[in-house]
């Protein structure tokens, strides 16, 4: 992760962290413990908890905590009680920054006591899901602090959701069952940039691919791209995978699953596991049993339907995320907000705000670096004709 590296080396000579509570509910995965350490490198004072129980690595937990000295709540496969107790722990610290995958961890602190939300800066949001609930709030109001929307900055965008859960949502789909994609019809539910992603990585595996969409231009979009597009309940009968990527609940639900051939293959790339109706799927079947540790059964009379990894995300739950050259990406512009929040977050307004555009510039040119590309810059000529209203423009001339 040479981006977060560089990163992390300057933290340690300016130190712009030093004093800040920060609270992370994230993934506990190897990719994460390079953000704290970058944190903790800044003079941050760090915890974290699981974003997802599923995909807690144990053994970078226990390092996290015995190498570095970051509170850590998390373990893998906890149960819901568990889980919610780790997050309300981090809140009561009363963190002055919180990183945020789903916006439990801001979601607790609203709804807990004041004084944990007392000295709040600000905070970093990097899913669709999460921001849905933190608009939500600030539509009522009720948002205690500006909360930089990580997901949807440029970098993210591109790397982490088109190129990371792209390729990762097929890996895990393929870890759990060894299928064959080519040949297969996939049906992706959803076509924002995950959607256009994982779209993406299928065709290139052989699949057909079909879109269903419930926005227009996403919707053409898909068209334009060679997808077949269809409502969900068209294309109940013909997917052979199903993977839905919406950030909304009950994407596939009793209709659908009513239509669907024998086989067919369940699976989410969206945040929450409820995305697929899995207590209406229970609801229809007969029976159920588990086929492969990450496959589970239902049989409808004649008809057997396989859920994957029990409708969590299925990039983290049956394989390992994102790469960590993707990660990188995405962390360093968590650190760098971080930072930007610490030093201007009380200037800010109290509202969902887009990740300043120099961050995303930062992270590219940092990446660049890395990768030993270079790039041309812009004269000064040019500059001045690009940023001035009257410009040169050739002169009429007389005619006749």
């Amino acid at each position: 992760m040479p981006v977060l590296r560089s990163i992390r080396e300057r933290f340690e000579r300016e130190r712009p962290l030093d004093g800040v509570r920060v609270a992370a509910c994230l993934h506990v995965t190897s990719e994460t413990a390079n953000l704290l350490r970058t944190l903790i490198a800044g003079g941050a004072q760090a915890e974290l908890c699981a974003s997802n129980p599923l995909t807690t690595q144990d053994d970078v937990a226990a390092a996290l905590v015995e190498r570095f000295g970051v509170g850590v709540h998390a373990v893998r496969g906890e149960e819901a009680d568990s889980y919610a107790a780790h997050v309300v722990a981090l809140a009561a610290r009363a963190p002055h920054v919180t990183l945020d995958d789903g916006a439990d961890l801001l979601s607790v602190l609203h709804a807990g006591d004041a004084s944990w939300s007392a000295s709040l800066l600000g905070g970093t949001e990097e899913t669709t899901t999460g921001l849905v609930r933190l608009r939500a709030l600030e539509h009522d109001a009720l948002l205690r602090c500006p909360v930089l929307a990580v997901n949807e900055s440029l970098a993210e965008r591109t790397f982490n959701d088109r190129y990371g859960t792209g390729q990762s949502t097929l890996d895990g789909i393929l870890r759990a069952t060894n299928m064959l994609l080519a040949g297969r019809t996939v049906v992706v539910i959803g076509y924002g940039w995950t959607g256009k992603g994982v779209a993406l990585r299928a065709k290139g595996a052989g699949a057909s691919v079909i879109v269903c969409e419930v926005d227009p231009m996403r919707a053409l979009e898909a068209r334009m791209d060679g997808c077949e597009v269809m409502p969900a309940l068209d294309a109940a009968p013909r997917g052979d995978v199903f993977i839905t990527v919406t950030g909304g609940r009950d994407v596939l639900a009793r209709e659908h699953f009513e239509r669907m051939k024998d086989g067919a293959m369940l699976a989410n790339a969206g945040h929450f596991d409820v995305e697929i109706a899995v207590e209406q799927l229970a609801g229809l079947a007969d029976a159920r049993r588990q086929v492969l540790p990450l496959v589970e059964q239902f049989e409808l009379g004649p008809r057997r339907l396989n859920l994957l990894a029990q409708g969590r995300v299925v990039n983290l739950a049956a394989a390992e995320g994102h790469p960590a050259a993707v990660m990188d990406m995405s962390f360093a512009n968590q650190a760098l907000c971080v930072e930007h929040l610490a030093r201007d977050g009380a200037s800010l307004q109290r509202r969902v705000l887009p990740v300043p555009p120099r961050i995303d510039r930062e992270v590219a040119r940092l990446k660049l670096a890395s990768l030993g590309v270079r790039i041309d810059e812009l004269t000064v000529a040019q500059r001045e004709y690009l940023t001035s209203w009257r410009g040169e423009r050739r002169q009429p001339q007389p005619t006749g």
